[in-house]
């Protein structure tokens, strides 16, 4: 029995399943996390099925979180779903069911759970979910809006498609799911939209953008740009990519300042691995999508040193 079977039968054994997700959540967390949820209850109508951690309304239109107290955690199964290591996991209940298991597509360098199944060489965690469906389809179902879902989740990870993560089996798996009812168009637009407070965002990251020699590109947006922009960090994820269109950028961070003074750091790069860099910096993930924090501007130098560095190296 492979860790597929363990988790399915884990599924099937236990009446009531509570399925999280990663704090700051992105297409792909909320995608794995609902469609998961609404391929099971469609296969298991009897069972008591949530979604749990912070409500977004940006993504709303892929699913809302329910609102669960405490005592509904006791034997419950509790699924993680797109979550490298336990502190991230959004609503900290986690730990209150009767077995924890964790779905993820990031390097396993925090192992947490009692089964885990980590595929790093997944686009997306949302795809792992359609793996999932596809290995028990005689049992499950998979109906549209779980397809949306996932489709959602794919194509928010892989930058619909842009990005190195896809692969021959992420196109094959994003025509099953419009084959089952995904809105492929709608959700591309979706997702592609912004508002005029990020466009306007957008040209200060372009004209503020730092590029070295050797192709690193830096922006470091302040709690006061933000608030000239009226946006929120959350509405700095749209801008992420943005330095990557340019010819010239092989790596780039975006520093986002926190309340507290700290600073957020995304990283991303289209060839030298960036994960290292980040777990220098109280972070991890993707060799080519990764996430740090910077204490000060101290560290921001620093980071940005590391990354010329990087960018250096033929």
């Amino acid at each position: 029995m492979d860790i597929l079977d363990q988790i399915y039968q884990e599924i099937k054994k236990y009446p009531k399943i509570i399925i999280h997700r990663h704090q700051r959540p992105d297409p792909d967390a909320f995608g794995s996390q609902v469609g998961l949820a609404e391929i099971i209850k469609a296969s298991f109508p009897y069972k008591e099925v949530y979604v749990v951690g912070k409500d977004f309304p940006s993504l709303n239109w892929i699913g809302k979180m329910d609102d669960l107290n405490s005592a509904e955690f006791q034997d419950a199964l509790v699924i993680v779903v797109d979550t490298a290591n336990a502190p991230r996991i959004d609503d900290r209940r986690f730990d209150n069911g009767d077995q924890l298991i964790k779905i993820d597509h990031h390097p396993n360098d925090e192992p947490f759970g009692d089964l885990m199944w980590v595929q790093p060489e997944a686009s997306s965690c949302s795809e792992m979910i359609y793996d999932f469906y596809q290995r028990f389809a005689e049992e499950l179902k998979l109906p549209k809006k779980a397809a949306n879902a996932l489709y959602a989740g794919i194509i928010g990870d892989t930058g619909r498609f842009l990005y190195p993560a896809t692969t021959a089996r992420t196109m094959l798996v994003a025509g099953a799911l419009i084959a089952h009812g995904a809105d492929a168009a709608a959700i591309s637009q979706r997702e592609n939209q912004i508002s005029m407070s990020v466009a306007h965002l957008s040209a200060y990251v372009y004209d503020n953008l730092t590029i070295s020699s050797s192709g690193a590109g830096y922006v470091v947006l302040s709690t006061e740009v933000l608030k000239r922009f009226g946006l929120t960090e959350a509405g700095t994820s749209a801008v992420v990519s943005l330095p990557g269109r340019l010819e010239e950028v092989k790596a780039w961070a975006i520093f986002v300042e926190q309340e507290d003074g700290h600073y957020r750091v995304r990283l991303r790069s289209k060839g030298p691995a960036i994960n290292e860099l980040a777990k220098n910096h109280d972070g991890g993930g993707h060799a080519l999508a990764s996430g740090a924090k910077a204490k000060d501007l101290s560290e921001i130098n620093q980071i940005v040193e590391e990354l010329e560095a990087l960018t250096s190296q033929k």
